[in-house]
């Protein structure tokens, strides 16, 4: 369990081989409940090596001084985090 902000992630390790690799992290929200925007890739065993860039949206809670994920939403293609951002820029554009 974490602790700390920093200590969040979605790195995953199977023994010596890192299978699901964070490449970047932004925190949209911080206090009892955090949510963090996570970049990623996943290892592919059949090719061995890591495919597309992947995004997820995890949700936080702390309690007695740990982080436990309450929830997530994974973004699984390049495709779907276009449409996202389009999507936020005209309704933010609207306001």
């Amino acid at each position: 369990m974490a602790e700390t902000i920093d200590e969040l992630t979605v790195s995953y390790r199977e023994g010596d081989l890192e299978t699901v690799q964070e490449l970047d992290k932004v925190v949209l929200s911080k206090g009892a409940w955090t949510t963090i925007l996570f970049r990623y890739r996943d290892w592919d065993r059949a090719k061995e090596v890591y495919g597309p860039e992947k995004y997820s949206i995890r949700r936080y809670q702390k309690r007695n001084g740990q982080y436990q994920q309450q929830s997530k939403f994974n973004i699984s293609s390049r495709a779907q985090a276009q449409t996202l951002i389009a999507a936020l820029q005209k309704w933010v554009a609207a306001d």
